[in-house]
């Protein structure tokens, strides 16, 4: 089962995620919010559209933007609606 850790903690843990460009897309209820802090920050994809981003904290440490979603995807991208991605140091196995 796919999961994402950072600072050895799991942020996230599911067996239904959705693959897009290498990377996994966990269904936002098998992310572990209390990890999750809002950013401000924004990115555009020409294909899956307007990023948000989050920073993570785990154990006092931060990892800024370390994860993103798509809140109004693309139609190309519908699949990874209520779904977020992780990178920046944060480890996704299988």
């Amino acid at each position: 089962m796919p999961k994402a850790v950072w600072n050895n903690q799991v942020i996230a843990e599911s067996d239904s995620t959705e693959m897009v460009e290498g990377n996994h897309y966990f269904p936002k209820e098998s992310v572990k919010e209390q990890f999750l802090r809002p950013s401000d920050t924004h990115s555009t994809c020409p294909w899956k559209g307007e990023a948000s981003y989050y920073t993570l904290e785990v154990n006092g440490e931060t990892n800024p933007d370390a994860a993103w979603y798509y809140p109004a995807p693309k139609d190309a991208a519908a699949n990874i609606k209520d779904h977020v991605a992780f990178w920046r140091g944060v480890t996704v196995s299988e």
